[in-house]
């Protein structure tokens, strides 16, 4: 079989690619700067340059493909609204795929999304949801909430490096998920015909407080967190500020995000229907505590030995 994916240099995007590989899938990247992605040619993908803005760029990509998996996102630095680069990117992708008959499609969703039409971002994956459902197309839908590669950045490294935490005064429940467990549904879909036209939950073994991450980092870290909580008064002023300038409209549209993640409202889901569907083994779910103590692991034994070749006064600039 050989498989499409749109989104492969994403975080998410180059673990699916590199289960596609490893799975024996020949797999097709549409990238729109293939010098970047050149690590995905080295795993043995093939590259095509294009633009989900560009017809011809999804024609000359789909063309010989029997499944494509759309893992992609608009960036945080792309000028343009989300409403250009995903809603109409994505009206072009599955209507070449309808025109082409490219008939197989795994969609990378995010879960809730019906409950948040304000946030551009939920907004665009519920009305993609709701196209494929109408379409002829034979799709699989994941619904995930958040990944743990994120809560490095959010969490983590902050408190390695002695700098605040930033966090909602009303703070969601979150089932955070690895992106490589998340990958592993991707990538068995294909091959899981029961999974044909179905809507799935694909979360983390258990959601958790923002409270809970922080003393998780606090513990394997050995350091004290520095929270500062951030209200929602806040969080709009700051939306309206970068609202006024077009060249920041996807960051006001990003910064919309915050409603989801700050709304208090739990994002979680049972997951037994949707491990028995595609046959996948939920003890080997990365669990978020597991994921962060081996982040910690790793990075702790690199400062150590840095510091062996460092003077005094760097030394006292190392995070521990």
């Amino acid at each position: 079989m050989k498989v499409l994916i749109v989104g492969g240099t994403g975080t998410l995007g180059r673990q699916i690619a590199k289960k596609a590989i490893d799975a024996g899938f020949q797999v097709r990247c549409m990238v729109r700067r293939p010098r970047k992605a050149s690590y995905l040619q080295e795993w043995g993908c093939e590259l095509t340059q294009g633009d989900l803005l560009r017809q011809k760029d999804l024609e000359y990509s789909l063309n010989g493909v029997d499944a494509l998996i759309d893992a992609a996102t608009s960036r945080p630095d792309d000028p343009r609204s989300v409403y250009e680069t995903d809603w109409e990117g994505k009206l072009n992708l599955y209507r070449a795929c309808e025109s082409i008959g490219v008939k197989r499609v795994v969609f990378l969703s995010l879960l809730a999304a019906e409950k948040f039409r304000n946030v551009p971002l939920m907004d665009i994956k519920f009305c993609t949801e709701r196209y494929l459902l109408d379409s002829s197309l034979d799709f699989t839908i994941l619904q995930g909430a958040a990944f743990m590669q994120g809560v490095i950045g959010q969490f983590a490294i902050p408190i390695l490096d002695s700098q605040p935490v930033w966090i909602s005064g009303n703070s969601s429940n979150i089932a955070y998920m690895n992106t490589e467990d998340m990958a592993s549904f991707a990538i068995a879909a294909l091959s899981r015909s029961q999974t044909i036209r179905g809507v799935y939950p694909v979360v983390g073994p258990r959601s958790w407080k923002s409270e809970e991450v922080i003393k998780i980092c606090e513990g394997f870290s050995d350091k004290k967190a520095k929270v500062l909580r951030v209200s929602p008064a806040l969080i709009r002023i700051a939306k309206t500020l970068v609202s006024f300038f077009q060249a920041t409209t996807n960051v006001a549209e990003r910064l919309e995000f915050a409603d989801v993640s700050g709304s208090g409202i739990e994002l979680n889901a049972p997951m037994e229907k949707t491990y028995k569907d595609f046959g996948l083994d939920i003890s080997l779910t990365t669990s978020l505590d597991s994921y962060i103590k081996e982040y910690y692991e790793v990075i702790l034994k690199r400062l150590r030995a840095m510091e062996a070749d460092l003077n005094r006064e760097q030394r006292k600039k190392l995070p521990f």
